[in-house]
């Protein structure tokens, strides 16, 4: 941003010099996905990732057919993608989950068609941490109809768990920076060589002529620093986030609070995230609370925080009734520790306490 703040599609030194940083940064994020630099494209966002992706993957393929299969459990920019193209043509259809948030390989194969031209599953949720078994979904679409062309929201994926397309055998995937302590407002998707894909954002053919804009080279360069830390710390982070995660219910539990993990055994989901429900609190009156004290938690995803509405994802679990009013997701990174955990304890005793009269 002081040094090399140059255009990169200029041919002067200092747009050369910037240039530079985005090269290196698609180098090295390509060499992390196994896959090759061609097939790499920064966005602004994962939001942006998704529906460049799915809009571009649907119209390419529109003449094969128009029916397109996601999660019931997908982040909004994919719903939203989805509501749009089922408004404009196509027949969007949500494939429903179990009660852990797993699509099942039969469920997935027994809505796919011949007209199925797109499916788009996440690989980790981001509400309730379940994780896919994505290479069995394509291989079961696959199995009905081989053209299908596969995307996987790997947002809350990349960092915790290993993320490598070709040997997922999805078509495309979305990343974003900010999920792995990287910038805000920068996202990457992978779309494989050779597929068929409509390009939407039109300009000055940035990106291979993919994704026109001037490029953020400071937001790409800390992806790419983002994105390799997280790699080469994958195992050890990994490790240290589900020993948290361990130390939180062992607390919970000596303290005798009743309370519920919703979705997958927490040793089945991914390690950064775990989703609780106290029975007899609302979640949104919990996270005020937990907040006086600099505690910070959420009831679902932040892009759809503003909405009153109960969550999808936990909706689409068929919770009991009053379980989804009460939830709240807790989410674990590299930087918190366990001190962190125990203040978090300490934090809900109070909140408790006060909510219930007792302070």
């Amino acid at each position: 941003m002081v040094h090399d703040y140059g255009n990169p599609s200029s041919v002067h030194n200092i747009g050369l010099a910037a240039a530079h940083h985005v090269r290196s940064a698609r180098t090295s994020l390509a060499s992390i996905l196994g896959v090759g630099e061609d097939e790499i494209i920064f966005t602004s966002g994962a939001s942006e990732a998704n529906n460049l992706a799915l809009l571009g993957a649907a119209l390419a393929h529109k003449r094969k057919g128009r029916h397109i299969v996601y999660s019931a459990i997908e982040h909004p920019s994919v719903l939203e993608t989805m509501k749009f193209l089922g408004q404009n043509g196509f027949e969007a259809e949500a494939c429903p989950v179990n009660k852990s948030g797993i699509v099942e390989a039969q469920v997935l194969k027994d809505m796919i068609r011949a007209s199925t031209v797109l499916v788009s599953i996440m690989l980790v949720n981001n509400e309730i941490g379940s994780v896919q078994n994505i290479a069995a979904l394509v291989k079961a679409a696959r199995s009905i109809n081989p053209q299908i062309c596969f995307h996987s929201d790997c947002v809350q994926a990349l960092g915790k768990i290993e993320v490598k397309p070709r040997q997922l055998g999805i078509d495309m995937l979305s990343l974003s920076a900010h999920k792995i302590n990287g910038p805000k407002g920068i996202g990457a998707m992978y779309i494989r060589k050779g597929l068929s894909w409509k390009s939407l954002s039109l300009g000055g053919g940035q990106e291979g002529g993919r994704r026109s804009g001037t490029e953020n080279v400071p937001g790409i360069a800390g992806l790419a620093m983002a994105a390799r830390d997280a790699w080469d710390n994958l195992k050890l982070n990994r490790q240290h986030m589900e020993e948290l995660k361990q130390s939180l219910l062992q607390l919970l539990m000596e303290r005798g609070w009743p309370f519920a993990v919703n979705g997958p055994e927490p040793w089945a989901s991914a390690p950064h995230i775990i989703n609780i429900s106290f029975p007899g609190v609302r979640g949104e009156v919990l996270v005020h609370f937990l907040e006086r004290d600099g505690v910070y938690v959420s009831t679902g995803s932040a892009c759809s925080s503003h909405k009153t509405k109960h969550s999808h994802i936990l909706t689409a679990l068929n919770l009991p009734p009053g379980q989804a009013d009460s939830a709240i997701r807790i989410s674990f990174s590299p930087l918190t520790r366990q001190q962190d955990i125990v203040g978090l304890v300490e934090a809900l005793q109070r909140a408790f306490s006060q909510i219930n009269g007792d302070a």
